[in-house]
């Protein structure tokens, strides 16, 4: 079945990657203890290495090549789109009260919502440039001469999904532990990923006004989610002194990454 809608594709592209989200956070219901600290660090990595190698290989690399294909400067769009993009989430990141998992202290404005409340809202920012990743690689994945062909946008969605395993479970035990029971620490965790798929389809929205703007919002996405990596995912991933689980995670997610989007590319 050849199917050719930018919409659908992005919606079962990102609605893949809600469901390893939801399946993350269903270890709820498995796990009794809390996790070692250098598995999760190797997760942490993970996730990090795998929208490292996403935001090169399946967002900046195309950015580049469709800008070229424009007829613009190739680099002009990829470099403004990626500091567009972290503008952005830097903005999220001081605007919106969170509390990442495993901190005492809330980041952002100060307020009166609950913890709980503030976990989630952590891993929603990191959520949001994911969707909007998956999202474009599929609005221009079925443009005419397109620089991201369907396959790489496949595979950027099970990269991505791979790491939202550990992203489910990363906000689902932690609400647990701070009180929430197993079956709502598993709906909160689960629709935290939902952030992903309104993102995705958003994107292709804005992706349809006109063809210029694809090389920009490519690289936005790269650029926020090099954000989440070095401002949270790769500090989180070495919390435990002197270990190298979170290096060789990402080390791991980087390679499975760049090999899948290669070879299927």
């Amino acid at each position: 079945m050849n199917i050719s809608n930018p919409y659908l594709l992005a919606a079962l592209g990102c609605g893949f990657t809600f469901l390893m989200t939801s399946l993350g956070a269903a270890t709820i219901f498995f796990i009794r203890k809390d996790i070692k600290q250098d598995l999760q660090s190797t997760f942490l990595g993970f996730a990090a290495g795998v929208m490292i190698a996403a935001s090169v290989w399946s967002l900046l690399i195309p950015a580049m090549e469709q800008a070229q294909a424009l007829g613009m400067v190739a680099w002009l769009p990829a470099a403004g789109g990626f500091v567009l993009g972290a503008v952005f989430l830097l903005l999220l990141d001081h605007l919106l009260p969170h509390l990442h998992p495993g901190s005492e202290h809330p980041e952002g404005p100060s307020s009166s919502l609950k913890r709980t409340t503030m976990l989630v809202l952590a891993v929603t920012l990191h959520n949001i440039p994911e969707g909007m990743a998956v999202g474009v690689s599929f609005a221009l994945s079925v443009k005419a001469g397109a620089s991201v062909p369907l396959a790489s946008a496949i595979a950027l969605a099970i990269g991505i999904g791979l790491q939202n395993f550990p992203e489910g479970a990363a906000i689902s035990l932690p609400l647990h532990k701070e009180g929430v029971s197993k079956s709502k620490a598993f709906l909160y965790g689960s629709f935290s990923g939902i952030v992903e798929l309104i993102a995705g389809v958003a994107t292709v929205a804005i992706a349809g006004t006109a063809v210029y703007i694809l090389p920009w919002l490519l690289s936005f996405a790269a650029g926020a989610m090099m954000f989440v990596v070095a401002e949270d995912l790769i500090p989180e991933a070495h919390l435990n002194e002197h270990s190298h689980a979170g290096t060789f995670g990402v080390m791991l997610g980087f390679l499975v990454m760049m090999v899948m989007d290669v070879a299927l590319g």
